[in-house]
């Protein structure tokens, strides 16, 4: 057994926690009558303009294409995992927000690079280059009246290895360096092959750098 339960633990033992639970939406909070979990998403993620509701969205549809089973993980140091361990980063831009804009806005990218963190030892003193592969994903709409979070053809995503990446040596890239080094856009029906084929690993199967 790895590491002690999510319960009472010994004194300096790490506890561990266990896989959360699946939830459908229906489960019902104790001691809030009739208040359900689906209650709390409408209130946590009532507008998929927000950024973050918008960059789960887009990790979704990542993890979706590739039929990953494996959750989310907040601190991992990547968004999507695969069962053979191919590692992704998924990086979201749009013309619109969920606040009032004079203006559409630039399609941009941050955060290429990052401190990896252990719980044990906190962050890594070096920014580094944390997945196997990176997509870049841009809602395209570009008024509120066609706007439409739940249809997948509004997104265009591109994709690059992280040799391309790490070559290019930029912590942020805008719509036009990723456009000309992916040599285009794909649609979501030929992401996951897209995905694939950009995939650097020497050995199959290989996996992530660890996060613990």
């Amino acid at each position: 057994m790895c590491g002690a339960s999510s319960g009472d633990s010994p004194e300096g033992m790490w506890r561990t926690p266990p896989v959360p639970p699946m939830l459908g939406g229906h489960e019902s909070f104790v001691g809030l009558d009739g208040v359900t979990i689906a209650d709390f998403w409408r209130f946590a993620l009532p507008d998929f303009k927000m950024n973050n509701a918008r960059g789960y969205l887009a990790e979704f549809l990542v993890h979706r294409a590739l039929g990953s089973a494996r959750s989310r993980g907040e601190w991992h140091s990547h968004d999507v995992e695969t069962e053979d361990g191919l590692c992704i980063e998924v990086k979201t831009s749009a013309y619109l927000q969920a606040w009032e804009q004079r203006q559409l806005s630039d399609i941009r990218f941050t955060g290429l690079r990052s401190k990896r963190w252990n719980p044990r030892t906190g962050y890594a003193d070096e920014e580094t280059y944390n997945a196997h592969v990176y997509v870049f994903a841009v809602q395209t709409a570009r008024s509120h009246e066609e706007y439409d979070p739940l249809d997948v053809g509004q997104w265009e995503f591109f994709v690059l290895g992280r040799p391309v990446v790490e070559r290019l040596g930029r912590k942020s890239m805008g719509y036009a360096t990723v456009r000309r080094h992916a040599g285009g856009s794909v649609a979501y029906s030929g992401l996951a092959e897209r995905i694939r084929a950009a995939d650097p690993r020497r050995v199959p199967g290989q996996r992530c750098a660890t996060d613990e």
